[in-house]
């Protein structure tokens, strides 16, 4: 192939990915809301005027629906919109799921002899009262103050001088269009309560800048901790504002923890608290970022214990291979909104909680404190943890 035919092949095949990627977004979104207009409306027989009704709302939401997400999470970043797009893609996905299981009431009335129209208003009146009553709930859920889930992480390697240091968890806190700064005041306060040695953020902290969401970041500058404060980026920061963060938590009095570590010591023990990038920042570009495991624990004494901070569970592989004793993560919310923690998992080595990944090396995987996107959190609740290390 000569310079000329590569020169107009090249952008012959971006449009072809482009003409693939936008028939591959109509076939989801005409999927998500497809559903449930014909479980809801189309085939419940309805009068003509409230089907005409139906179909009109369902359209417009499919249209708008892009728009929303363009304005709101686009170069423009208008709040209003982020926030109404976020909201109708939370509904709609709930909506989709349970239109999806309705087909097994749908065939159950059909065994016991229901017929339509009667079994296709009794489904539709099914998928509409569970999902309001989900969503409802899944509401309260994102905005409430996470519980505290205490786990008991036994450490081989950790010195009989830091047996039972406590270590909390935050991750996930996704400031952004929804002012939260109330919420984040008293999540800080039942941070504080726990009266924790040491206190992690893993990233994700918000969604926009410094100065879009400071007076929501603000309370974590109100974190104690005894021995340490650290912080590590997650894949949302390197959206434009991954060093704006890190700064600003600096300025925070916090660690962060940009591929490099800190050691805390307690009654003769030692332990090395360490931090990556995220495993996006290097196609971020982002100078200078990406997960560099080896420049994390670069002049660590190899004996001590290592505590990791790492965004996304997925970065375990790299943490097996340098001997991490604990490495802590949030990145799949639990899937947030069930059940889209299936497909987290496709992404994913682990949705949440404790695992074991070699001899030495263990990964806690939080829900997450906060939300993102969709204010609902079904069947997947948030949480601060409390990590209270042992020596074994």
């Amino acid at each position: 192939m000569t310079a000329s035919e590569a020169a107009v092949a090249a952008p012959s095949r971006r449009w072809l990915r482009v003409l693939r990627f936008g028939a591959l977004l109509t076939t989801i979104l005409g999927l998500l809301f497809g559903l449930p207009w014909w479980t809801l409306v189309l085939a419940s027989d309805l009068p003509a005027a409230l089907t005409a009704t139906g179909t009109l709302l369902f359209a417009a939401a499919l249209v708008a629906f892009p728009v929303f997400m363009i304005f709101g999470h686009g170069p423009r970043h208008l709040d209003w919109a982020a926030r109404t797009g976020d909201t109708l893609l939370g509904v709609v996905w709930v909506l989709f799921a349970w239109a999806l299981l309705s087909t097994v009431l749908r065939a159950a009335l059909g065994i016991g002899g229901v017929a339509d129209p009667t079994r296709s208003r009794i489904v539709a009146a099914a998928v509409a009262v569970i999902s309001l009553v989900l969503l409802v709930w899944g509401y309260v859920e994102a905005m409430r103050v996470p519980r505290v889930r205490r786990v008991d992480v036994t450490l081989p390697r950790l010195g009989a001088g830091l047996d039972g240091v406590r270590v909390v968890l935050l991750t996930d806190t996704h400031y952004g269009p929804i002012d939260r700064a109330r919420w984040s005041a008293r999540v800080i306060e039942a941070v504080n309560d726990l009266d924790p040695d040491i206190v992690c953020h893993t990233g994700d902290i918000a969604d926009g800048t410094v100065e879009q969401r400071r007076e929501q970041a603000a309370p974590l500058g109100t974190v104690q901790a005894r021995l340490a404060k650290t912080y590590v980026t997650g894949n949302h920061e390197y959206f434009g504002a991954a060093q704006g963060w890190l700064d600003h938590m600096r300025d925070l009095g916090w660690e962060a923890l940009h591929n490099r570590h800190v050691v805390v010591s307690r009654n003769g023990a030692q332990l090395v608290i360490a931090g990556v990038d995220d495993i996006t920042a290097a196609g971020s570009g982002a100078p200078g970022h990406r997960a560099d495991h080896a420049a994390a624990l670069a002049g660590a004494d190899p004996d001590l214990p290592v505590l990791l901070l790492a965004h996304q569970p997925k970065q375990i592989r790299d943490a097996v291979e340098h001997g991490i004793d604990l490495q802590i993560s949030g990145h799949t919310h639990g899937g947030q909104i069930w059940p889209f923690h299936y497909l987290v998992r496709v992404d994913q080595p682990v949705v949440q909680g404790l695992t074991r990944h070699s001899d030495r090396t263990q990964l806690y995987t939080s829900r997450g404190t906060g939300f993102w996107g969709p204010p609902f959190r079904i069947f997947a609740p948030s949480e601060i943890t409390l990590l209270t290390l042992r020596a074994a």
